[in-house]
């Protein structure tokens, strides 16, 4: 099964945070739109692309939409993860036994990303680093929070098109 297709509806989910904290994804949908990057700490793309999404996280933090990661691994992993790669964002936690909510999304491969409009429709559906997905999220986030975009990417950095989840 791929991950779900843009046009789709987007399942509901509660999770507990890194930080313990429950997110529920209807409550946070009446709020502002989310963007789920699912992950795996041993995954190379996932290392690739997770301080690029930390990149929008610090250039427009989180009023009109939330960034989160979903982690496939448990806390200890997922906290020296985040440390290593940096990520101040949320990171969520799919239960490591049956990945309920990675199942739900249909992920067969990660990174995966999705946006999801506060109607709950996917709106973008990224699997593997797909550096246009990356900008098109950019803009997406800049245009929600009516700012001027920021470049995701610094002059002089070799940036990859297409790296396989």
């Amino acid at each position: 099964m791929a991950a779900l297709a843009t046009g789709t509806k987007a399942p509901e989910f509660k999770l507990k945070g890194l930080d313990g904290k429950q997110f529920s994804m209807p409550d946070e949908l009446a709020v502002r739109s989310v963007v789920l990057a699912f992950f795996k700490v041993s995954c190379p793309t996932c290392q690739y692309t997770f301080p690029f999404l930390e990149r929008l996280y610090k250039s427009y933090g989180d009023k009109n939409v939330r960034l989160l990661g979903v982690s496939q691994n448990d806390a200890k992993e997922t906290a020296a993860f985040a440390k290593q790669f940096g990520v101040t964002f949320p990171i969520l936690l799919d239960d490591t036994e049956r990945y309920p909510v990675s199942n739900a999304y249909g992920l067969t491969n990660v990174p995966t990303i999705f946006w999801i409009a506060q109607d709950g429709e996917i709106e973008l559906s990224s699997v593997g680093w797909l550096k246009k997905d990356i900008e098109a999220i950019s803009s997406k986030i800049a245009d929600a929070e009516k700012v001027t975009p920021v470049p995701v990417f610094w002059p002089g950095e070799e940036i990859r098109d297409f790296r396989a989840g």
